[in-house]
C-alpha cells in the first residue's frame, strides 16, 4: 500500500497538537481540509486513527502505533530527498542559498561575485522563502545556506555566523499620527496593532513585535501576513504598522507608507546560516568565507 507523505506530516501533526484547530494553524490549512486528510488516511489504512470529542484529538491504539512510526518514516524520506537533490545541485555546480526580503542588503551581490572569482564555473542561485519559512529552506535541506534575520525557528540546530546589525525602523501608513515624527520611541508604538508573520514562525514573529521588549503590555494584531507585497499593502490600507530593518525604506519604499527610526528597541541581526553536516564541504565553506568578507558592514 503506498501513502502519501504529505497526510503522513497531516496526521503527525495533529497527532502532537492534540486537536484539529492547533495543527490547522500550524500547517497553514483549514480545519475542514484537514478533517477531511485525515479521514482519507484512515479510509486507506482502513482504521481508526483519533478518537474525537471536545476536548481534542485523542489517538487510538492504532494512531499511537503509527505515531511511534511516522516521524522516523518523514526523517528518514526528508534525508533521501535532501541528498538527492544536494547531488543535483552539485552535478550542475550550484549553490543554493536561501534569504528572506532583501537577504544581506547591497552585500549580496559582492559576496555572489566573490564566491563566483573563488569557484569559477559554479553559480549561486538564490531562492527566495516566505515569511513562514523564516529557515528559508534550510530546515528541509532544500537549500546549502542561506542569508536569515535572527532568531528563527531551528537555528539552535545549524550554523551561524553573524554578518552585521542594523536597527529596527517602523512602517507606518502615510497619514498615521505619528509619520511626520523624526524619531519614535518604541512605548508610543506599544498600542498600536501591528502587521505580523503567521503565529507559527514562533520566535521570529515575536523577534519583529518585539514580544519582550514591551515591559509586559500584551501585542494588538492587526492583520497576519507571509509575503512583503502583502504586508506592505496592509500597512498602507491602516491595518497595522510593523518594525523592519531600517533597510526596508530603501528596498521596500512604497507611496502610502513611511518608516521612521525607532528609539529604545533592540537591533535586527543578519547572518548566514547552514547545516552542521556542511562543515566538510568547501563549497559551503567557500560561501560562508566570502559571506564573512564581503557581507559584513
Amino acid at each position: 500500500m503506498d501513502v502519501d507523505t504529505r497526510l503522513l506530516r497531516y496526521f503527525t501533526a495533529v497527532a502532537e497538537a492534540g486537536t484539529l484547530t492547533r495543527a490547522a494553524e500550524e500547517l497553514f490549512v483549514s480545519q475542514p481540509a484537514l478533517t477531511k486528510q485525515i479521514r482519507q488516511l484512515e479510509t486507506q489504512l482502513g482504521v481508526r486513527l483519533f478518537t474525537r470529542s471536545r476536548a481534542g484529538m485523542a489517538l487510538t491504539e492504532a494512531g499511537r502505533a503509527l505515531a511511534e512510526r511516522a516521524p522516523g518514516l518523514l526523517a528518514a524520506w526528508d534525508g533521501a530527498l535532501r541528498e538527492t537533490r544536494g547531488a543535483a545541485a552539485r552535478a550542475a555546480r550550484v549553490l543554493r542559498v536561501g534569504f528572506l526580503a532583501s537577504a544581506a542588503n547591497e552585500a549580496t551581490p559582492r559576496i555572489v561575485a566573490a564566491f563566483g572569482a573563488r569557484r569559477p564555473g559554479w553559480r549561486v542561485e538564490m531562492r527566495q522563502a516566505a515569511w513562514s519559512e523564516p529557515a528559508a529552506g534550510l530546515a528541509d535541506g532544500g537549500v546549502d545556506a542561506a542569508l536569515l534575520r535572527l532568531p528563527f525557528p531551528g537555528q539552535e540546530d545549524l550554523r551561524t555566523a553573524v554578518l552585521f546589525t542594523e536597527d529596527r525602523w517602523v512602517a507606518l501608513p502615510a497619514g498615521h499620527r505619528l509619520a511626520g515624527r523624526e524619531v519614535i520611541d518604541f512605548p508610543e508604538l506599544w498600542d498600536e496593532p501591528f502587521v505580523a508573520a503567521p503565529a507559527a514562525t514562533g520566535p521570529w514573529r515575536d523577534h519583529w513585535l518585539a514580544a519582550d521588549e514591551r515591559g509586559g503590555r500584551p501585542v494588538r494584531v492587526g492583520a497576519v501576513t507571509d509575503l512583503p507585497d502583502d504586508w506592505l499593502s496592509a500597512i498602507a490600507n491602516g491595518y497595522g504598522i510593523a518594525l523592519a530593518p531600517a533597510s526596508a525604506a530603501r528596498f521596500y519604499a512604497r507611496p502610502g507608507v513611511v518608516y521612521r527610526p525607532v528609539r529604545g528597541v533592540s537591533p535586527s541581526r543578519l547572518a548566514v546560516a547552514w547545516p552542521p553536516a556542511a562543515d566538510a564541504d568547501p563549497v559551503v565553506r567557500d560561501f560562508v568565507r566570502c559571506c564573512l568578507e564581503h557581507g559584513r558592514s
